[in-house]
């Protein structure tokens, strides 16, 4: 996985830019680094719309909706709850195509069927249903939050 997943964002701008397509983003583990690598780029406000880091609980909720009962149920890990968030993120902005993210970077935050490493990803289309990803990274956190990083750019891609 490389370390700067600079081009590969400048690719999907490049596309989300030709599709007139604008992206939200709700990150935790990877605390904002999906829009800083976007937003690296000259030019990138005009497919950037904004990005949430919802790395509390409490704002999964306050900012996105996601249900404190899901959260409860599954776990702010858990697919369920990444899926919230991109529906979230699109119900609170006009942006086309949102991404979220979810997982343990590590070290510790590890518990009984969820370990270091587990991220899960969400990318929803306006009017599409989510694409969901479970990804088991290995490495430091540092290493964990950046395979998060490049595997949301590239579902995001996937999704033009």
């Amino acid at each position: 996985m490389p370390d700067d997943p600079t081009g590969q964002a400048s690719a999907l701008l490049d596309a989300c830019r030709a599709a007139g397509i604008k992206i939200v983003t709700a990150e935790s583990c990877t605390g904002g680094l999906i829009a800083a690598t976007l937003t690296e780029i000259p030019g990138s406000s005009d497919v950037v719309e904004r990005g949430y880091v919802t790395y509390a609980n409490a704002a999964k909720t306050d900012c996105l909706g996601v249900a404190s009962a899901l959260i409860a149920k599954h776990g702010a890990v858990s697919a369920q709850v990444a899926r919230a968030m991109a529906a979230g993120a699109l119900v609170h902005s006009p942006a086309d195509l949102a991404i979220a993210v979810t997982g343990i970077a590590g070290p510790g935050g590890a518990t009984a069927g969820k370990p270091v490493g587990l991220v899960y990803l969400a990318c929803q289309r306006r009017g599409r249903e989510a694409m969901m990803e479970r990804h088991q990274f290995a490495g430091d956190r540092r290493s964990i939050r950046l395979a998060a990083v490049a595997a949301a750019i590239e579902l995001m891609r996937r999704n033009i």
